[in-house]
């Protein structure tokens, strides 16, 4: 085995450790630090449970954007392997699987430098969002891993080069099917599938030649998608889950900015900027921006030239990833957790942009002196967002930990089986729980979409439901419900990191039968 694949496998492993290990220790214990990770696995562990596609058991639910991940990980409900455990573990292979694939787009994009390819994928590995990405339970990272080696495989094909993939045919053909779990894993994946299409049918030749290519790789990515989309079909009456409609509605009113001014936002954060403002950064790659320049420069003039969409094609991915989110659902909470799918892209490119700009110049000492303060700032900096990365995710685990599932822990203990719980994050809930939901996000009761944007309507409805309790969450207090008379405050977590942030702790409320 190569021994720098075996660097990359001890980085992996030594990433995941680190932030694992800081959140038992500093942070009281191992989980997940999103809510919506313990919605994979109430889905996940009612599709071992029951065989269908369910949150809350009996009511089918098109809910979920990653159908793909949910039945990875209700492969270990039927194997009965610790929940955590099992995540985790997937967690660290897409980690491994997109620094590998990333080395292998390099090869591509950069043949000269096909010996530095190994350094990206450290690179990637070290990168802290991403490696937050491994442990936050989510899909993240087989959605980053699959868009890259669909990348690598595009870039090789038609094979027969140096750093050739697979043969012709079988290449299509296995692009096509990551295609299509790629949109199984996040729906946006059409984007790098349209890229690709584009890209199959822009190269030389007759026609009915390029449309070949691209046929195959569109009937094989269907394949998969069909049952996909006949369900959401069925439970919702769309071919897409009905998380979209949620999610956008509820964060209507930053749709109300400037579509230039949300592009930069999002654009800036994917790069290492800051979460909010134009000042400051959130992760060492963003002194990688000069480089993401100069190497977006010269890929783009090598597309020109040779009329083809090739060396651009990871930096378009990237690109119009940000550009829908800033159109659909221009968040940039949680550390910009819908973006770290394609900061890969900013790291490859602003890698092989330095070392083209800095490190394969010849000279004296001054270059050699630029070079090596480059270097260790860089590392330095690295090393310093890493340490603050793993107390983030430690912090983040703490508070879900000590909010969701607590009360998801006290609503099982206290509460009927029976018994309807109003709440706007149903994941740990669900989970711990297991009662009867009112979704006030509308993921599984997409009825309360409409009323998302008017808090009036939405309490009214809340109150004329059957709801038994309420729970409140960080950020979200239900003012109209939780003054009203019907309501009564009988349950409260006082975790003390979420009031050191500025936010109310979780509450749950009892309520009265109108």
């Amino acid at each position: 085995m190569n021994r720098r694949f075996i660097l990359i496998i001890g980085a992996c492993a030594g990433g995941v450790g680190l932030f694992l290990g800081m959140s038992a220790v500093a942070g009281g214990g191992l989980g997940f630090p999103l809510d919506d990770a313990w919605i994979h696995q109430t889905y996940a562990r009612n599709l071992a449970r029951y065989g269908r596609f369910e949150f809350v058991p009996g009511i089918p639910s098109a809910g979920s954007t990653s159908p793909l991940w949910t039945l990875l990980l209700a492969f270990g409900y039927l194997l009965h392997i610790p929940y955590l455990l099992w995540t985790y573990g997937w967690g660290g292979v897409s980690l491994l699987w997109l620094a590998v694939a990333s080395t292998q787009t390099w090869q591509q994009l950069w043949p000269k430098q096909a010996a530095k390819a190994w350094l990206a994928g450290l690179l990637i590995v070290f990168t802290w969002p991403l490696l937050w990405a491994a442990v936050s339970g989510m899909e993240t990272l087989l959605f980053a891993a699959l868009g890259m080696h669909i990348v690598a495989l595009y870039l090789g094909w038609p094979g027969g080069g140096e750093h050739a993939l697979t043969s012709p045919l079988r290449g299509l053909i296995i692009m096509g099917l990551l295609a299509g779990l790629l949109i199984l894993t996040r729906p946006e994946g059409v984007v790098l599938v349209a890229l690709v299409l584009v890209g199959l049918v822009l190269r030389p030749g007759a026609w009915y030649l390029r449309a070949q290519p691209a046929a195959v790789v569109t009937v094989t990515a269907v394949l998969p998608l069909i049952p996909y989309f006949l369900f959401n079909y069925w439970a919702n009456g769309t071919l897409w889950p009905n998380t979209m409609n949620a999610k956008q509605t509820e964060y209507a009113v930053l749709l109300a900015q400037s579509i230039f001014k949300r592009l930069a936002q999002l654009l800036l954060l994917s790069l290492g900027g800051p979460g909010s403002g134009w000042r400051g950064m959130s992760s060492a790659h963003l002194l990688l921006l000069p480089g993401v320049v100069w190497a977006g420069w010269l890929a783009l003039k090598s597309d020109w030239a040779a009329r083809r969409l090739g060396q651009t094609m990871p930096l378009l991915w990237a690109g119009g990833h940000v550009a829908l989110y800033a159109w659909k659902l221009p968040v940039t909470y949680q550390h910009g957790r819908y973006l770290l799918a394609i900061m890969p892209v900013w790291v490859m490119y602003g890698l092989a942009g330095w070392l083209l700009l800095l490190f394969t110049r010849q000279g004296g000492r001054g270059v050699w002196l630029t070079q090596k303060v480059a270097q260790f700032t860089f590392l330095f900096v690295l090393l310093f967002f890493l340490l603050q990365g793993a107390v983030a995710y430690a912090a983040d685990v703490a508070v879900i930990e000590g909010e969701m599932v607590a009360v998801g822990r006290w609503l099982a203990e206290n509460t009927p089986q029976t018994a309807v719980v109003a709440t706007h994050d149903i994941g740990a809930i669900g989970y711990f729980a297991e009662r009867p939901l009112l979704d006030l996000a509308g993921l599984i009761t997409p009825e309360i979409i409409p009323l998302l944007a008017d808090e009036t309507a939405l309490s009214a409805y809340v109150l004329a439901s059957e709801a038994d309790y309420l729970v409140t969450a960080p950020g979200w207090v239900y003012t109209a419900v939780t003054q009203s008379e019907a309501a009564t405050v009988i349950y409260t977590t006082n975790f003390p990191l979420t009031r050191q942030q500025g936010l109310n702790n979780m509450s749950v409320y009892w309520l009265q039968s109108p």
